[in-house]
């Protein structure tokens, strides 16, 4: 990427339901982590993730996140997986992943 002087979007992964075993910036510090990723590394940010908890409503995730990405200035949304697409969706998300829907369930 470098060679070509290509640079890949990044989405930074929010923690929405503060869950430990999960990844993510805690939603608190999500608009500072996105002005120092672009302002001192440079790093071509253009949206917010999100995963829900398992075992909730993903709904309020999705809205929530939508609202921090209008405060840190982000357009797109990577929210929603094959259960839950279609209310990511109509919260704003900008890309889905359904692989599950596609593929079938992960096998351990």
């Amino acid at each position: 990427m470098k060679k070509q002087n290509k640079q890949l979007p990044c989405f930074i992964q929010v923690n929405t339901g503060y869950e430990s075993q999960k990844s993510g910036i805690e939603p608190k510090f999500a608009a500072d982590f996105v002005k120092l990723c672009m302002n001192d590394y440079a790093l071509p940010i253009v949206g917010f993730m999100c995963i829900p908890p398992a075992n909730e409503d993903a709904s309020p995730h999705f809205a929530f996140l939508n609202k921090l990405a209008s405060k840190a200035g982000l357009k797109l949304l990577s929210m929603g997986m094959s259960a839950d697409f279609e209310d990511a969706i109509r919260l704003g998300s900008t890309h889905i992943r359904v692989g599950s829907a596609l593929f079938g369930d992960r096998t351990s």
